[in-house]
């Protein structure tokens, strides 16, 4: 055991929960109506929850363990139930306790993405059924596709943090779950506005924070990678930051502050795939070419697609992720992470990023909408009209901020 890689990983875990709790619960609950806060900030918990309780059963075996003759696809069974970790076992030069830790916190937050885009009109029992079923099918085999000794990891995608793993794949199941719900009442025409920036800002700000210890903390170490990966993280979310309220400035005459926090929030997506891999330099790149993405995606790109995301899942996590997966292919270098990019004469690197982008979302694209169609066969996924006009917060659970 490494005691400085130890104590990292040990910080970079609980940064990367409380990116969850409270940064998602607070980004995400500050956008919704007054009547809805409350059920907002109750799917980021209950994400925690059943994500953890399942991750520890069966989800982290099938991520991280070895599948045998089908290890290429899934993990095997062995670490069922956290079977044969005891406190001296190791995965590296990190107890297996703390690794299957750093890696909960990670599938807490992609389950936790997903309610965004659902927000204000599905019930919240509907919620956990699916979170369960989506860890199991679609989150489990997609990490260990890339980081568990899959497919993806075998012929080479370069995912340091999560851009295909957390981010495409979030944004994809969360933009199924919208066009699956249909819109909510009064969806575009009715004010929808968000009831509480201060909510809002305050949550990218603990996103922000913790996503030090979700790049940083990919490094797996206490070491130069993990410094590097500080490094890009922070110049890629202030390059977004000034990309995106320079666009609102161009074509609407202000920069908002609900802008500012979701092109914080887009550089940060981008660079996740990037940030252990890449030049310094090319993080103000990746940083400006999600914050374009992002800004398309929940705007055009959204209008096209005619669908009720509500708190744009997609448009940010989708789209952001892509961008930086295919950027991650342009601007990789092999002094930094061992594998050279565009930059260094190696162009099939920006083709393996995109075809393993677009596996991942294809996948996850059709066994969401498989979970979707049986749940919605044994159970309603969405309050009713009744129910969505009161406020999921009464309606669901029989509280209100007043």
């Amino acid at each position: 055991m490494d005691s400085g890689n130890n104590a990292w990983i040990l910080t970079s875990t609980a940064l990367v929960l409380l990116m969850t709790l409270p940064g998602l619960a607070l980004f995400y609950g500050g956008m919704v109506r007054r009547k809805n806060v409350l059920s907002t900030l109750m799917q980021s918990l209950g994400a925690a929850a059943i994500v953890t309780v399942l991750w520890a059963l069966i989800a982290y075996s099938l991520a991280f363990s070895d599948g045998g003759a089908m290890n290429a696809f899934v993990g095997g069974l062995s670490r069922i139930g956290l079977a044969g970790i005891m406190p001296d076992t190791m995965s590296g030069d990190l107890p297996e306790n703390l690794f299957l830790m750093f890696q909960l916190t990670f599938a807490i937050i992609t389950v936790a993405i997903i309610a965004g885009a659902a927000v204000e009109r599905i019930k919240f029992s509907a919620f956990m059924v699916f979170a369960a079923a989506w860890l199991i099918l679609v989150y489990a085999p997609i990490c260990h596709w890339v980081w568990g000794g899959g497919f993806l990891g075998e012929a080479g995608v370069l995912d340091f943090a999560g851009g295909a793993v957390v981010h495409i794949n979030a944004g994809v199941a969360g933009l199924v779950l919208a066009k699956f719900l249909g819109p909510r009442k009064g969806y575009p025409g009715s004010n929808l506005a968000p009831d509480n920036l201060v909510l809002t800002v305050t949550g990218a700000g603990f996103l922000w924070v913790g996503w030090f210890g979700f790049n940083g903390g990919s490094a797996l170490a206490a070491d130069g990678a993990a410094a590097h990966a500080f490094v890009t993280t922070q110049l890629a979310a202030a390059s977004a930051v000034l990309v995106w309220i320079g666009l609102e400035w161009i074509l609407r005459g202000k920069a908002s502050v609900l802008g500012a926090a979701s092109g914080a929030i887009a550089g940060l997506v981008a660079i996740t795939p990037a940030a252990g891999f890449v030049p310094a330099w090319s993080a103000f790149i990746i940083g400006a070419g999600g914050a374009f993405g992002a800004y398309w995606g929940v705007t055009a790109l959204k209008k096209v697609l005619k669908v009720d995301d509500t708190l744009d899942a997609f448009g940010l996590h989708g789209i952001g992720g892509l961008v930086g997966a295919v950027l991650t292919g342009v601007f990789a270098s092999e002094a930094i992470g061992g594998a050279g990019g565009a930059i260094e004469g190696n162009w099939m690197q920006v083709w393996t990023q995109t075809w393993g982008a677009l596996a991942a979302a294809v996948y996850c694209g059709v066994v969401t909408t498989v979970i979707l169609f049986v749940q919605s066969k044994i159970m309603p996924l969405r309050v009713d009209e009744e129910g969505e006009i009161s406020g999921l917060d009464t309606t669901l659970h029989g509280e209100s901020i007043g």
